[in-house]
């Protein structure tokens, strides 16, 4: 006000007592150092939010050193990769955590909301998923020569596989997906009606023709664009699923963040492809050799690796 004069001293003493603290005062337990990886920090958060990432996918407690050996496993594969070359860009690890929301039937913003209820950050993900794919990468540029799979090898191991005969070719399959929709808001009871009138639903779908003009014509009800899959691409509980339906008819109703989906079979037709059997145990040799020789390299440049814990 005019005429009133500030005594600036008293303000001084409080400001520099203030800026001390700040500095003199303990860091947060989460920012602090533990490791320094080649030169890359791994703080306490890292560790509780790994821990926390492990605990959440596969429902296990692994102790504090096997966290802190894999975050230094992540951070030598990362830094090994740029040596060669391979660096991992943002829109390639956003990509792979869209897919892993789509997989959850979720979008990225409830995938994201689902991990942080669970004291998951999205970026505990994101990091162990760029040092998977510069890996991936990494490995397979290096020991390409040696990671391919020849028909003499399939031929061999199908030998030994009971169902070799039973499989002998793939087939393509359209399927048309459909989602009777629940609000979240409108809880259990309105989910179960809504399980009835899907169950009621199936009894009376027969054709895909008159089947998905009735679905059009219930209330929340949405049928999507037809998606085309191959039985080599499909998991075996959904392969051997679709394999014993009928063209017509509709798959067992899942939850999905949207309500209930289900799959109305369209069309089978069997493709001159590699058949499911084939590509399995392809994929599987080839994920031996590469476990193997990647295994192998990352003990060679752990013991190149500087690591330092704090």
């Amino acid at each position: 006000m005019p005429g009133m004069r500030l005594n600036v001293r008293p303000v001084l003493w409080l400001a520099c007592a203030a800026a001390f603290a700040v500095f003199a005062a303990p860091q947060p337990a989460r920012a602090q150092v533990i490791v320094v990886a080649n030169g890359s920090p791994i703080t306490e958060l890292d560790i509780q939010q790994r821990m926390k990432l492990i605990n959440a996918s596969s429902h296990t407690n692994p102790s504090r050193q096997q966290v802190i050996n894999e975050l230094i496993d992540d951070r030598i594969k990362i830094a090994k990769a740029k040596v060669y070359g391979v660096e991992v860009g943002d829109s390639e690890v956003d990509n792979g955590f869209e897919g892993m929301a789509r997989r959850q039937r979720m979008d990225t913003k409830q995938f994201t909301e689902l991990l942080q209820r669970s004291g998951i950050a999205p970026s505990a993900i994101k990091d162990r998923m760029r040092a998977e794919i510069a890996w991936n990468q990494l490995v397979r540029g290096k020991f390409g020569s040696s990671l391919q799979v020849g028909e003499t090898d399939v031929a061999n191991a199908l030998r030994d596989r009971k169902d070799a005969e039973q499989e002998t070719a793939g087939y393509l399959y359209t399927l048309y997906p459909i989602t009777l929709v629940v609000e979240r808001a409108q809880g259990e009871a309105s989910l179960d009606a809504r399980r009835r009138e899907a169950e009621n639903l199936r009894s009376r779908f027969t054709s895909c023709n008159e089947g998905l003009a009735m679905v059009r014509a219930l209330r929340n009800a949405a049928v999507r664009e037809p998606v085309h899959r191959s039985s080599t691409d499909l998991p075996a509980p959904l392969r051997e699923l679709l394999g014993n339906m009928e063209i017509g008819r509709l798959t067992t109703p899942e939850v999905t963040a949207q309500g209930l989906q289900m799959f109305a079979l369209c069309e089978k037709k069997q493709s001159n492809g590699e058949s499911a059997a084939k590509k399995e145990v392809r994929e599987e040799i080839f994920n031996k050799r590469f476990e193997s020789e990647g295994k192998k390299f990352l003990e060679e440049i752990r013991k190149q690796a500087m690591i330092e814990y704090k």
